[in-house]
């Protein structure tokens, strides 16, 4: 299991941040809202909604803020994953 783990929304972003411990540090990053689209088009998720899509993609989460901390970019669409620092 991917160590994801949700911090909170970040109403300004319209993003959850999230801590990845990844490769012996903890990142701290930014997960649109829109990546979770097929949620409810056109409407913004529900927490619970949020937290579960997130769970199910922590996997490319976790790959796209490593990718991020090594100055690379992400795949698409995983590349709209911000570092809260970038920000």
């Amino acid at each position: 299991m991917s160590p994801v783990e949700v911090i909170g929304r970040d109403v300004a972003r319209e993003a959850y941040r999230v801590r990845v411990d990844a490769e012996g540090l903890a990142r701290t990053a930014l997960v649109p809202e829109c990546l979770m689209e097929t949620l409810r088009p056109g409407e913004r998720p529900s927490h619970q909604e949020a937290y579960e899509w997130i769970a199910a993609h922590r996997g490319r989460i976790e790959k796209a803020v490593i990718a991020r901390a090594a100055a690379r970019t992400p795949r698409p669409p995983y590349d709209l994953v911000t570092l809260a620092e970038e920000s």
